[in-house]
């Protein structure tokens, strides 16, 4: 048997994408990337003008609805939505969250909860109600934005840690369960990336930039559409005997000194 053309092996031509917290940063990096490699891409996200504004920026293919993922009695009907107006989810991307950086013994068990719905009751509602469907169809694939926190201590950010860390058990267990029915799940654990947030706050951190930097071996920032590619790849036809991993895109600082 021949090989595919290269570039067919990375095409996600007739995929339909929905990607949550789509608006800015990864998410709509992963967003541009997927339509570019020629999926259809809906974005989801809380904030209208945020969602407009993303999808003129990718331009044809692109459409949102504005949905708060922690409704998760919602997610049933979020998906049977964008299949009646678009077409059935073939690939889910698991991306939408938020950050509460204060030290442990300062966090209240009604924030740890706040962040774990979020990250991790929202992310299952979603997956829960796309499943079937790509069961179904034997095809599909879901992924997960994990982080540098579900692999190594980062001090302040224990409520994340803990969502994030859990994120790399449910791909896990996902993958078993879906993976025998044509469903593959992984997750992209990105490093330290240049987004306007992070930009942000290391440009008024010297100290934690030098850090950053220090311990990340490829010394600079990663660019958002490097965790967009490495999506679309884990979301093509090229990494179609790969399922259960989390993929660290993060300049080596997970195995860095």
């Amino acid at each position: 048997m021949g090989l595919s053309p290269y570039p067919d092996i990375f095409s996600l031509r007739g995929e339909v994408a929905l990607v949550t917290g789509g608006g800015t940063g990864i998410g709509l990096a992963i967003a541009r990337t997927m339509a570019a490699a020629g999926a259809r891409v809906v974005l989801v996200g809380r904030r209208e003008a945020e969602l407009r504004a993303a999808v003129a920026k990718i331009g044809e293919g692109a459409g949102f609805v504005v949905h708060d993922i922690t409704r998760t009695e919602a997610a049933g009907a979020l998906v049977e939505r964008v299949t009646r107006e678009v077409g059935p989810i073939t690939c889910l991307v698991n991306n939408a969250g938020i950050h509460l950086k204060k030290a442990a013994v300062e966090t209240t068990p009604e924030e740890f909860e706040t962040v774990l719905r979020t990250h991790i009751l929202g992310a299952h509602a979603l997956t829960r109600a796309v499943a079937p469907g790509m069961i179904e169809r034997h095809h599909g694939t879901i992924l997960f934005t994990a982080s540098m926190a579900s692999l190594i201590g980062i001090p302040l950010v224990i409520a994340y840690t803990a969502a994030k860390s859990a994120m790399v058990g449910m791909v896990r267990g996902y993958s078993t369960e879906f993976s025998p029915h044509g469903v593959r799940v992984n997750a992209i654990a990105p490093g330290w990336i240049e987004t306007e947030m992070s930009r942000k706050a290391l440009e008024a951190d010297t100290a934690r930039r030098n850090k950053v930097l220090g311990r990340t071996p490829m010394a600079r920032l990663g660019q958002p559409e490097d965790i967009g590619w490495a999506a679309v790849y884990l979301a093509s036809p090229a990494a179609k005997f790969v399922t259960g991993v989390t993929l660290p895109v993060d300049g080596g600082v997970s195995i860095g000194f």
